[in-house]
């Protein structure tokens, strides 16, 4: 069989205005594992709530980011894709979950090819229905309608990989010279609360009450809210943080349910009460940069910080097409390639 990969990240508009905004979101917010709400909720929500003014608002949050090559999480997935393609023998495709960059079209760019068996790289280290999950389902889906003689491998979240943690740890580490701070934040993608139910195969483990994340059970590895929070504990521990200068957060929420706790924005305003005025803000949830890491962190979470008391603020930037992320990703992609083995 002749191998290859297929890289997915989340996906962006084409052009940062509501035009090009409006389809991406309706894409994007009508996933049923996004919002997991029957059918005909979900399109009276999205279609007739939302769609209403959210395209010109989040279009608006995008022309602040934009570059001049395009969306940041397009370029930046596109230049880690072809960095890593160099240090492979086997083609490379890049997908996205949702927008023009589609996975049925990367999926028929290793067909062309006359690859037959695919690895699935998710580019999220941590399980999530909407995020993860949702990627391996829709790749299957596109395989199995289009491609069927495809053979699929998924790559699972790699979040608490040595390996990896040590990439992040050493990202972490440089993102902080020159910069004296009193309080680093891990701030993660939020999701609601019941999404940590859904995805529990006991049914019974994950009560979200600040003891279960530390009991040993199968349903961790579907449990988003205790990847994020080993995450923090790994990076604390390799990089040798006083825990007191650390916590960890959940960003970008929707009004309505309860989403995980503490909310990233009312840390901000805590944190600065609290004396904490020098603060440095990592987002581990991403890869890459991309709206959620750019506008609302990096921009809007500053200004939040500052106006609460704060004095500095650091954003640190994500992996991206960092060299060492680079050549993590194409060492377990030609692990994959010449045993078949998955390293992580």
């Amino acid at each position: 069989m002749a191998k290859g990969v297929l890289l997915v990240n989340l996906g962006s508009p084409d052009s940062p205005t509501p035009k090009d905004v409006k389809p991406y979101l309706d894409e994007f917010l009508m996933d049923g594992r996004v919002i997991d709400a029957p059918k005909w909720l979900r399109t009276i929500l999205v279609r007739g709530i939302i769609l209403r003014t959210r395209p010109k608002k989040s279009a608006s949050a995008y022309a602040k980011i934009w570059w001049e090559e395009g969306s940041p999480l397009i370029v930046i997935s596109e230049r880690f894709a072809n960095k890593v393609q160099k240090q492979l023998k086997i083609p490379t495709a890049l997908g996205m979950r949702y927008g023009s960059m589609s996975i049925k079209k990367a999926l028929e760019e290793l067909s062309e090819k006359g690859i037959d068996e695919v690895l699935l790289v998710p580019l999220y280290p941590h399980y999530a229905m909407s995020s993860y999950e949702t990627v391996v389902v829709k790749t299957m889906e596109e395989q199995q309608a289009h491609f069927p003689e495809m053979k699929l491998t998924t790559l699972p979240a790699f979040y608490k990989s040595p390996e990896y943690i040590k990439v992040l740890s050493d990202s972490i580490a440089e993102g902080l010279k020159d910069f004296e701070y009193d309080h680093i934040l891990f701030s993660y993608h939020g999701i609601p609360e019941r999404h940590i139910r859904k995805s529990d195969p006991t049914k019974f483990h994950c009560k979200i009450d600040g003891s279960c994340c530390g009991i040993n059970s199968v349903a961790h590895h579907t449990c988003y809210r205790h990847q994020c929070y080993d995450t923090t504990e790994l990076v604390k521990s390799y990089l040798n943080l006083d825990e007191n200068k650390i916590s960890s957060s959940f960003q970008s929420r929707l009004a309505g349910d309860p989403w995980l706790k503490p909310y990233t924005d009312f840390e901000f305003e805590r944190l600065a009460k609290e004396g904490k005025k020098r603060l440095a803000v990592i987002t581990p949830a991403f890869v890459s940069d991309c709206l959620e890491t750019l506008e609302e962190i990096a921009m809007e979470g500053k200004e939040q910080f500052m106006e609460a008391g704060g004095t500095a603020y650091k954003h640190i930037p994500c992996l991206n097409d960092s060299e060492a992320w680079v050549g993590l990703m194409a060492k377990w992609i030609n692990e994959w390639q010449a045993s078949d083995a998955l390293p992580v």
